[in-house]
């Protein structure tokens, strides 16, 4: 047991040493600071949009029931929950209501890729309102197309 305890304190002294947290006082450290490199811009990749500010309704909705399984940026995980990012899915309005009011018992393609079934919750508690905010968020950010879901053709598709 010694011997973890000596190797912890051990690598956290390097770790300290290598980051300039030991020997240098707080004046020697302001006086020099370090040089900014930045990245060539052709390697910085942006993040995908996001509608939140015109949406922020829907983005609310997202945050609370959605962000989990799709996360924040909409990218899914591969695997077991598709991207909303892109996604060529949502070209189909019926479906996706119909996948957000009922959820899924089978599997679907989205980008080429197969999900499983059964992951999707249905949210048939959500208003028209609520559902037709989260879609019209979803529709304007992380590279989809755009688009407008009214509250009819929500109410339609329950």
């Amino acid at each position: 047991m010694k011997k973890k305890v000596y190797s912890i304190f051990a690598l956290a002294a390097i770790f300290l040493a290598s980051c300039g947290g030991g020997s240098q006082s707080t004046s020697e450290t302001a006086s020099t600071p370090e040089p900014v490199v930045e990245a060539p811009a052709e390697a910085v990749e942006e993040a995908p949009a996001d509608a939140g500010d015109t949406y922020p309704e829907g983005k609310e909705v997202y945050t609370t029931n959605c962000v989990a399984c799709h996360q924040a940026n909409g990218q899914g995980l591969p695997g077991t929950f598709p991207p909303l990012a892109s996604s060529d899915y949502l070209a189909n309005k019926e479906a996706t209501i119909n996948q957000v009011l009922n959820g899924t018992t089978e599997e679907i393609t989205v980008n080429g890729e197969i999900y499983p079934g059964g992951a999707m919750t249905p949210f048939s508690s959500l208003s028209d309102e609520e559902v037709a905010n989260v879609l019209n968020y979803i529709y304007n950010s992380w590279g989809n197309e755009g688009g407008e879901i009214t509250t009819d053709e929500i109410a339609a598709g329950r």
